[in-house]
Protein backbone atom coordinates (compact mmCIF):
# COMPACT_ATOMS: atom_id res chain seq x y z
CA UNK A 1 0.00 0.00 0.00
CA UNK A 2 1.41 3.53 -0.93
CA UNK A 3 1.88 6.39 1.60
CA UNK A 4 -1.01 8.16 0.23
CA UNK A 5 -3.48 5.35 0.49
CA UNK A 6 -2.04 4.63 3.77
CA UNK A 7 -3.26 7.76 5.20
CA UNK A 8 -6.38 8.12 3.67
CA UNK A 9 -7.26 4.90 4.69
CA UNK A 10 -6.33 6.19 8.50
CA UNK A 11 -8.25 8.83 7.38
CA UNK A 12 -11.76 7.10 7.34
CA UNK A 13 -10.69 5.06 9.99
CA UNK A 14 -10.43 7.06 12.17
CA UNK A 15 -13.63 9.53 10.59
CA UNK A 16 -15.90 6.38 10.61
CA UNK A 17 -14.61 5.41 14.67
CA UNK A 18 -15.46 9.26 15.73
CA UNK A 19 -18.84 9.12 13.99
CA UNK A 20 -19.66 5.91 15.99
CA UNK A 21 -18.52 7.39 18.98
CA UNK A 22 -15.89 4.80 19.92
CA UNK A 23 -12.71 5.39 21.56
CA UNK A 24 -9.74 4.46 19.78
CA UNK A 25 -9.61 1.98 22.85
CA UNK A 26 -12.67 0.30 22.16
CA UNK A 27 -12.28 0.08 18.49
CA UNK A 28 -9.15 -1.62 19.07
CA UNK A 29 -11.00 -4.27 21.05
CA UNK A 30 -13.92 -4.93 19.24
CA UNK A 31 -11.50 -5.31 16.25
CA UNK A 32 -9.18 -7.39 18.17
CA UNK A 33 -6.29 -5.74 17.41
CA UNK A 34 -3.66 -3.53 19.28
CA UNK A 35 -4.38 0.02 20.05
CA UNK A 36 -0.84 1.52 19.38
CA UNK A 37 -1.25 -0.70 15.88
CA UNK A 38 -4.63 1.35 15.30
CA UNK A 39 -2.94 4.33 16.32
CA UNK A 40 -0.47 4.24 14.15
CA UNK A 41 -2.58 2.55 10.99
CA UNK A 42 -5.05 6.17 12.00
CA UNK A 43 -1.88 7.96 11.39
CA UNK A 44 -0.89 6.85 8.29
CA UNK A 45 2.65 5.37 9.63
CA UNK A 46 1.58 1.66 9.28
CA UNK A 47 -0.02 -0.25 6.17
CA UNK A 48 -2.89 -2.62 7.13
CA UNK A 49 -3.14 -6.20 5.81
CA UNK A 50 -6.44 -7.24 4.31
CA UNK A 51 -7.28 -9.14 7.90
CA UNK A 52 -7.14 -5.86 9.72
CA UNK A 53 -9.04 -4.38 6.85
CA UNK A 54 -11.73 -6.57 7.64
CA UNK A 55 -11.50 -6.61 11.20
CA UNK A 56 -11.85 -2.64 11.39
CA UNK A 57 -14.80 -2.86 8.86
CA UNK A 58 -16.67 -5.44 10.73
CA UNK A 59 -16.20 -3.33 14.25
CA UNK A 60 -17.18 -0.54 12.45
CA UNK A 61 -20.30 -2.45 10.62
CA UNK A 62 -18.94 -0.77 7.12
CA UNK A 63 -17.59 -2.20 3.73
CA UNK A 64 -14.11 -2.89 3.18
CA UNK A 65 -14.40 -0.26 0.24
CA UNK A 66 -15.40 2.40 3.01
CA UNK A 67 -12.40 1.97 4.52
CA UNK A 68 -10.05 2.18 1.31
CA UNK A 69 -11.84 5.71 0.56
CA UNK A 70 -13.94 3.75 -2.26
CA UNK A 71 -10.47 4.90 -4.36
CA UNK A 72 -10.71 2.32 -7.44
CA UNK A 73 -7.10 0.57 -7.99
CA UNK A 74 -6.24 0.27 -4.51
CA UNK A 75 -4.99 -2.65 -3.20
CA UNK A 76 -4.91 -4.41 0.19
CA UNK A 77 -2.80 -8.07 0.93
CA UNK A 78 -2.41 -10.50 3.56
CA UNK A 79 -0.45 -13.52 3.31
CA UNK A 80 -2.01 -15.42 0.39
CA UNK A 81 -3.87 -13.03 -1.07
CA UNK A 82 -4.05 -9.64 -2.76
CA UNK A 83 -7.48 -7.63 -3.19
CA UNK A 84 -7.39 -4.84 -5.53
CA UNK A 85 -10.56 -2.27 -5.46
CA UNK A 86 -12.09 -2.37 -9.17
CA UNK A 87 -15.46 -0.47 -7.84
CA UNK A 88 -17.58 0.32 -4.71
CA UNK A 89 -20.88 2.13 -5.75
CA UNK A 90 -23.74 2.69 -2.71
CA UNK A 91 -27.12 2.56 -4.02
CA UNK A 92 -29.98 5.03 -3.02
CA UNK A 93 -31.41 2.21 -0.53
CA UNK A 94 -27.98 2.19 1.05
CA UNK A 95 -26.63 -1.65 -0.37
CA UNK A 96 -23.44 -1.11 -1.39
CA UNK A 97 -21.69 -3.11 -4.34
CA UNK A 98 -17.65 -3.70 -4.28
CA UNK A 99 -15.83 -5.33 -7.10
CA UNK A 100 -12.02 -6.81 -6.40
CA UNK A 101 -9.58 -8.65 -8.07
CA UNK A 102 -8.01 -11.45 -6.55
CA UNK A 103 -4.71 -12.50 -6.97
CA UNK A 104 -4.10 -15.98 -4.77
CA UNK A 105 -0.90 -17.40 -3.66
CA UNK A 106 -0.66 -20.93 -2.83
CA UNK A 107 1.72 -20.28 -0.38
CA UNK A 108 -0.90 -19.78 2.52
CA UNK A 109 -4.44 -19.65 2.43
CA UNK A 110 -6.34 -16.62 3.65
CA UNK A 111 -9.47 -16.63 5.98
CA UNK A 112 -11.38 -13.81 6.71
CA UNK A 113 -13.47 -12.91 9.26
CA UNK A 114 -17.58 -12.57 9.17
CA UNK A 115 -18.90 -8.97 6.57
CA UNK A 116 -21.91 -9.51 9.27
CA UNK A 117 -26.07 -10.31 8.43
CA UNK A 118 -26.75 -10.58 4.90
CA UNK A 119 -23.73 -9.93 2.98
CA UNK A 120 -22.95 -11.91 0.09
CA UNK A 121 -19.97 -13.09 -1.83
CA UNK A 122 -19.59 -13.85 -5.18
CA UNK A 123 -16.53 -15.39 -6.53
CA UNK A 124 -15.92 -15.93 -10.44
CA UNK A 125 -12.46 -17.82 -10.41
CA UNK A 126 -10.65 -16.70 -14.08
CA UNK A 127 -7.24 -18.38 -13.97
CA UNK A 128 -5.66 -21.36 -11.91
CA UNK A 129 -7.74 -23.44 -9.49
CA UNK A 130 -9.16 -22.73 -5.66
CA UNK A 131 -10.73 -23.70 -3.05
CA UNK A 132 -13.08 -20.89 -1.08
CA UNK A 133 -16.38 -20.51 0.86
CA UNK A 134 -17.51 -20.28 3.82
CA UNK A 135 -14.99 -22.56 6.62
CA UNK A 136 -16.81 -25.93 6.48
CA UNK A 137 -18.28 -25.49 3.42
CA UNK A 138 -15.98 -24.45 0.63
CA UNK A 139 -15.68 -26.00 -3.09
CA UNK A 140 -12.99 -26.27 -5.26
CA UNK A 141 -13.25 -24.42 -8.44
CA UNK A 142 -11.69 -23.99 -12.01
CA UNK A 143 -11.86 -21.25 -14.83
CA UNK A 144 -15.07 -20.05 -15.27
CA UNK A 145 -16.85 -21.15 -12.67
CA UNK A 146 -18.45 -19.51 -9.74
CA UNK A 147 -20.05 -19.84 -6.44
CA UNK A 148 -21.98 -17.43 -3.90
CA UNK A 149 -21.94 -17.67 -0.45
CA UNK A 150 -23.59 -15.70 2.72
CA UNK A 151 -20.71 -14.34 4.25
CA UNK A 152 -22.19 -13.67 7.91
CA UNK A 153 -19.07 -16.80 9.09
CA UNK A 154 -15.81 -17.08 8.58
CA UNK A 155 -14.74 -17.60 5.45
CA UNK A 156 -11.83 -18.68 2.99
CA UNK A 157 -9.85 -18.36 -0.02
CA UNK A 158 -6.86 -20.80 -1.30
CA UNK A 159 -5.13 -21.50 -4.50
CA UNK A 160 -4.69 -24.99 -5.06
CA UNK A 161 -1.93 -26.11 -7.09
CA UNK A 162 -0.61 -22.78 -8.40
CA UNK A 163 -1.43 -19.00 -8.08
CA UNK A 164 -4.98 -18.34 -9.21
CA UNK A 165 -6.94 -15.23 -9.88
CA UNK A 166 -10.82 -14.29 -9.30
CA UNK A 167 -13.38 -11.48 -9.75
CA UNK A 168 -15.23 -11.06 -6.32
CA UNK A 169 -18.35 -9.08 -5.63
CA UNK A 170 -19.64 -8.49 -2.41
CA UNK A 171 -22.75 -7.19 -1.55
CA UNK A 172 -23.90 -4.96 1.80
CA UNK A 173 -27.26 -4.50 2.44
CA UNK A 174 -28.13 -1.10 3.60
CA UNK A 175 -29.51 -1.97 7.00
CA UNK A 176 -25.76 -2.65 8.37
CA UNK A 177 -26.36 -0.50 12.02
CA UNK A 178 -24.79 2.73 10.26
Amino acid sequence: MDTELAIAVGARVRTVRHERGLSLGALAAAAGIGKGSLSELENGTRNPTLATLYALAGALGVPLATLLAERAGSTVASPGIDARLLDAAEHPDGTVVEVYLLSLDPSSAHRSPSHGPGVREHLLLTSGRARVGRVGGEVDLGPGQAVTWVSDVEHGYAAVDGPATAVLVITSPGDRGE
